[in-house]
């Protein structure tokens, strides 16, 4: 019998794997940093290779550590540092460019051209986020215009984004070989291209980015028993463990911090501070 779940935690600094009973004990834990690549000021990236390998290597040695297989697991789930940016081919699944971090800021000229057109009103409105360098769309848009050959890419169906949940749960599933091109609402609604009314891509946000839809990963509840696969026996795991959730890490430690009840928040001082607010069902 399976009586163990596993949590992936893929952060800004490092990435870690643990396990846990059913009585919410940890059990087993491994963590790796991994490099800060800073080309200059202001810019912030990662390579997504070794965030893919840091990952592997943490599963691995995890089990490990508790004596376990991945066989002993019943289900894993992704929580991830939020916002950074990875675009990829999917036919090989070598990344185009670094994954550019949450804390950079190198599309402040996106995000000024947004407010100064009138654009930054409809984001608000629509997305609920005001234009900034740091969400997602932006570093989208720098990437399709300022890496060679990636817009072509994109138009062809031969470039794909995701955070680094959508690409973890890639090569877990079984990357270039079928592997699940999927996110979560929490960290869609980090990018500034998620409709807050229908939980999915708005093709209005899209073109104020010029982002082809089909780059863009199929948005699932965060909570699911099915949409996410399971893992490759050929990948970490060396086992077919359904993935069953995938969270935004500020989103996962609300929900840790059992802030249910609308009016509850909760702070987290870490590599940045950020203070997260249960509004209910008002968007805001």
């Amino acid at each position: 019998m399976a009586d163990f779940i596993g949590a992936v935690d893929q952060g800004t600094t490092s990435t870690r794997f643990m396990i846990f009973d059913h009585g919410g004990n940890e059990v087993a834990k491994h963590q790796l940093e991994h490099e800060q690549i800073l080309p200059r000021s202001g810019w912030v990236e990662h390579d997504p290779v070794e965030i893919w390998e840091r990952t592997n290597s943490v599963m691995q040695n995890a089990l490990r550590n508790g004596g376990l297989s991945g066989t002993d697991l019943a289900a894993i789930g992704i929580t991830n540092q939020r916002e950074t940016t990875v675009v990829w081919d999917p036919r090989t699944g070598r990344p185009y460019y670094n994954a550019i971090v949450w804390q950079d800021t190198r599309t402040d000229a996106i995000a000024a051209n947004l407010e100064r057109s009138g654009r930054g009103d409809v984001i608000r409105r629509k997305a609920g986020l005001p234009p900034a360098t740091y969400f997602s769309g932006g570093k989208i848009q720098w990437i399709l215009e300022n890496v060679d050959g990636v817009r072509e890419a994109a138009e062809q169906g031969h470039a794909v984004f995701g955070n680094t949940d959508a690409w973890v749960l890639w090569n877990l599933t079984g990357g270039p070989d079928g592997g699940i091109h999927a996110t979560d609402v929490t960290n869609a609604s980090r990018t500034m291209l998620m409709n807050l009314e229908t939980l999915d891509w708005d093709d209005e946000l899209l073109g104020f980015f010029g982002i082809p839809r089909g780059m863009l990963p199929t948005i699932n509840p965060s909570s699911h028993p099915e949409a996410f696969g399971t893992t490759r026996t050929s990948r970490p795991l060396r086992a077919a463990v359904p993935i069953t959730g995938v969270l935004g890490d500020q989103h996962a430690a609300t929900v840790g911090q059992v802030c249910f009840s609308p009016g509850e928040a909760k702070n987290t001082y870490g590599t940045g501070n950020f203070l997260v607010l249960n509004t209910g069902t008002e968007l805001v």
